[in-house]
C-alpha cells in the first residue's frame, strides 16, 4: 500500500497562505485526525493531500509520485475525497448516486461494481433508501449517501472533511467503527478533519494539530491533544478523564451569570463513589444515575465552575453540564 506524504507543503488560497510549509508521512493502515480551530487550514490541507489544490510550495505525493503529476483517473482510484459540504447536481436515486463512485473504474454496471455499491450502501445503513430520490433525504441521510459514494470507489486512501457533522449519535458511532475497521483490518489509509477532540482522541492513531496554517503538534493523540496543546491552540483549559479509548474531555467554563440555588445540605460535600445522584446527567439517565459517570467524577474533589463533559463509551456519546457553584454534588 502507498504512503501519502507532504514535503514542505504550503497552500495558498485567495491570494494568501492558508497552510505554511509542513512535512509528514502518513502510513496505510492508520486513521489520522486533522484538528484545529476554525480557519486553521484543515480543509485546505486535506484538499492538497487529495491532489485537488495546487501546492504553493513543496508537494504532496502518493508512493513517492507527486499527486499533481498523477493522471486524474488514477488519482481518483487511489484517493477518495469527501468535501465538507457536498452538493448534488441531479435528483437521482441514492443507489445511482453511490454508483458514481465507480466512475474512475468504469465498471458501475459490472458484477464487481454492483457488489461494491451494495457494500457501500450497507456500510452506511442506506439499503432501505437505495431507490429514494436524493432530494427526499434528510441532511444526515444525504451525508451518508455522499460518504457511501466515496466508499464504493474502494480507494486506498479515504480523505473526509467533517464526515460526522450531520450524523446522529448512532450513525456517528457506526461510521467511526467502520472507518477504524477499514484502516486497521483492510489496511487502507483514513484521514479525517475532526472538530470533536474526543472522537479524535478515542479513535485516531495519529493527530495533526493546525493553527493559523502551521503544524503545531503531530503524533499519538495522547501527545498531540495533550491539555497543554489544547490550551495553546484553542485557548481552553481542559483535561482528559478515563481509560484509553474511553477518554472524556473536561473543560472549565466561565461562571454562569444567572443565579443557581444549591440544594440544602448537599452543596458542600463531594459525591461519594457509587452514591446515587439525583440531578447529575438526568437528561441521559432520568431514573437517577448511580453509574460509572458519578463513580469516575467522584475522583475529582471539587469543580469550582460549571464544567462541560463530553464522554464516549461503549454504545453512546454522553454530554451534559455537571457541578454547581461549589463542589460536585
Amino acid at each position: 500500500m502507498a504512503r501519502l506524504t507532504a514535503t514542505d507543503l504550503a497552500v495558498r488560497r485567495g491570494g494568501r497562505r492558508v497552510v505554511e510549509p509542513l512535512s509528514f508521512a502518513l502510513e496505510p493502515g492508520t486513521l489520522t485526525a486533522i484538528c484545529g480551530p476554525n480557519g486553521a487550514g484543515k480543509s485546505s490541507l486535506l484538499m492538497a493531500l487529495a491532489g485537488l489544490l495546487a501546492a504553493d510550495a513543496g508537494e504532496a505525493a502518493l508512493d513517492g509520485q507527486s499527486l499533481r503529476a498523477l493522471p486524474a483517473k488514477r488519482r481518483a482510484r487511489a484517493i477518495g475525497y469527501l468535501p465538507q459540504e457536498g452538493s448534488l447536481a441531479w435528483d437521482i436515486a441514492v443507489q445511482s448516486l453511490v454508483a458514481l463512485g465507480r466512475y474512475p473504474h468504469g465498471d458501475a454496471e459490472s458484477e464487481a461494481g454492483a457488489r461494491a455499491v451494495a457494500a457501500a450502501l450497507a456500510d452506511t445503513g442506506l439499503e432501505d433508501l437505495a431507490r429514494r430520490p436524493v432530494s427526499q433525504l434528510s441532511g444526515g441521510e444525504r451525508a451518508r449517501a455522499l460518504l457511501a459514494r466515496v466508499l464504493a470507489g474502494q480507494p486506498q486512501w479515504i480523505l473526509a472533511d467533517e464526515p460526522l457533522a450531520a450524523l446522529d449519535l448512532a450513525h456517528q458511532l457506526r461510521m467511526m467503527s467502520h472507518l477504524t475497521r477499514r484502516a486497521h483490518a483492510a489496511k487502507e489509509g483514513v484521514v479525517l478533519v475532526l472538530h470533536d477532540l474526543s472522537v479524535a482522541m478515542n479513535h485516531a492513531d495519529r493527530a495533526l494539530v493546525l493553527d493559523k496554517g502551521r503544524l503545531i503538534a503531530d503524533g499519538p493523540p495522547e501527545e498531540a491533544l495533550a491539555p497543554s496543546v489544547i490550551e495553546r491552540v484553542w485557548g481552553v483549559k481542559a483535561r482528559w478523564l478515563g481509560a484509553p479509548a474511553q477518554r472524556a474531555l473536561i473543560s472549565d467554563l466561565p461562571q454562569p451569570t444567572h443565579p443557581l440555588k444549591k440544594r440544602e445540605g448537599r452543596g458542600s460535600q463531594p459525591l461519594a463513589p457509587g452514591l446515587p445522584c439525583s440531578h447529575c446527567m438526568t437528561q441521559v439517565r432520568p431514573k437517577g444515575c448511580g453509574n460509572y459517570l458519578c463513580k469516575e467524577m467522584a475522583s475529582i474533589a471539587e469543580l469550582r465552575s460549571s464544567t462541560t463533559l463530553v464522554f464516549l463509551k461503549g454504545s453512546g456519546f454522553f454530554w451534559g453540564f455537571l457541578g454547581e457553584f461549589g463542589t460536585l454534588s
